[in-house]
């Protein structure tokens, strides 16, 4: 069941998407060579807390983390750990905010020290179709919009999208209805309603877009050990155009 939300709840999405935009404002300069993730996921769960939210990830579905860190090759899902990140890295922080009831998602791709040239275009070419994507998030569009302005994009940069995980409706849990498929056919799918919340997040791959499972049944890694980056922001469906819950003024700082 697809829940459409009023400007009210929707308001209270964007203060818990604000809380959650500016953990990431703060991870910019945390996140150095010689840290951990386990590092990362006690200063998001800090950060959260102390400000009034709730790390909404903890107990979702089994999960125990407030953070996904995945680094390199892992797409999503990486268990934050007590490995030391070293300058060069790919770290994916994904993140929930529980702030009064109101869900808020959003992952953000970080580079650790100095990064290749490959890892800052793959970086590029990713926050660019995400952004693709959200410009597609129009009152009367349909889901395979979304899904084609970014698979075109990446593709035509010679990368891979993922097509195991896409995104998601949110609220009034975490993960709701409809699916949104990161590739796809321009014109086909759900018809987009002013109210809906939804997230896009493309992971997006340096060569297959395929993918293997770790042994825990959470990690999801490149089958052919590229490397693998991700954006994500929430987002409402507005009659004036995709209104982003998870940036709130800061996006140029992190």
């Amino acid at each position: 069941m697809i829940t459409l939300k009023s400007e009210r709840e929707i308001e209270m999405m964007a203060q818990s998407g604000a809380l959650l935009a500016d953990v990431h404002k703060h991870l910019r300069t945390f996140i150095k060579p010689g840290i951990t993730s386990w590092d990362i996921e006690e200063f998001v769960r800090d950060h959260i807390e102390k400000n009034g939210g709730i790390a909404a990830q903890i107990g979702f579905e089994g999960y125990k983390y407030a953070t996904c860190c995945s680094i390199n090759d892992e797409i999503c899902h990486g268990f934050p750990r007590k490995k030391v990140l070293k300058s060069g890295d790919l770290i994916k922080v994904d993140m929930c905010v529980d702030l009064k009831g109101a869900i808020s998602d959003s992952c953000w791709s970080y580079a650790v020290g100095e990064v290749s040239p490959e890892v800052k275009r793959l970086m590029e070419v990713t926050k660019k179709a995400m952004y693709l994507g959200i410009e597609q998030a129009q009152v009367g569009n349909r889901i395979g919009d979304i899904g084609h302005a970014i698979q075109t994009y990446v593709e035509g940069e010679g990368f891979g999208v993922v097509r195991d995980f896409i995104g998601h409706g949110i609220g009034p849990t975490i993960h709701e209805a409809p699916s949104v498929p990161h590739y796809g056919e321009a014109g086909k799918g759900l018809r987009l309603k002013e109210g809906m919340v939804i997230t896009i997040e493309p992971m997006v791959n340096t060569g297959t877009w395929k993918m293997k499972m770790d042994d825990n049944g959470w990690t999801a890694r490149t089958l052919d050990g590229g490397l693998s980056c991700q954006y994500e922001h929430s987002l409402a469906i507005t009659k004036d155009g995709p209104k982003i819950l998870t940036s709130q003024g800061i996006e140029g700082t992190y």
